[in-house]
């Protein structure tokens, strides 16, 4: 398997992971967790948003999960927040729709991680290019990316 740049990130810090590889096709996040065999509950992805004042911030949430864009606001201070739309997603991050990663963004933004993500021993986020998982410690992400763990995700 050729190493993504998410991967040989993650090698130079020194934090375990798995690789995992799937149809590049997929890239709605319940068929990523079903290509891998994966609970869903612990296959998270990775939404980008904006602030009025266009300040950016990266979400990780659960992929059966919708985030809740008043708790998104509230944990990074602002009045408001929206996605950004998914033509910006590149020259922001350097990731396409479906392989945008929190790790290796082009630039560093604030990074919030939802907090299911620490009942479980390893999850998987984005290794940076479509058909790439990678699965690591939720506590080595956030270390790694000066991640937060909190409820972001809007209750059924």
């Amino acid at each position: 398997m050729e190493k993504t740049n998410v991967m040989r990130l993650l090698d130079v810090a020194g934090i375990a992971y798995k690789s995992h590889e799937y149809d590049p096709e997929t890239v709605d996040g319940l068929s990523v967790a079903k290509a891998l065999g994966e609970d869903p509950e612990c296959v998270f992805k990775t939404l980008v948003c904006e602030d009025p004042k266009h300040e950016h911030f990266v979400f990780c949430i659960p992929v059966t999960a919708e985030l809740d864009l008043k708790k998104a606001a509230k944990a990074v201070g602002a009045k408001s927040i929206d996605l950004i739309p998914q033509k910006t997603l590149l020259p922001l991050t350097g990731y396409v729709h479906g392989g945008c990663s929190p790790i290796g963004l082009k630039k560093p933004f604030p990074v919030h991680i939802d907090e299911t993500a620490q009942l479980f021993d390893t999850i998987f986020v984005s290794g940076g290019r479509r058909g790439h998982q990678v699965e690591l410690s939720p506590f080595d992400l956030a270390d790694y990316v000066k991640a937060t763990f909190v409820d972001l995700t809007k209750q059924s």
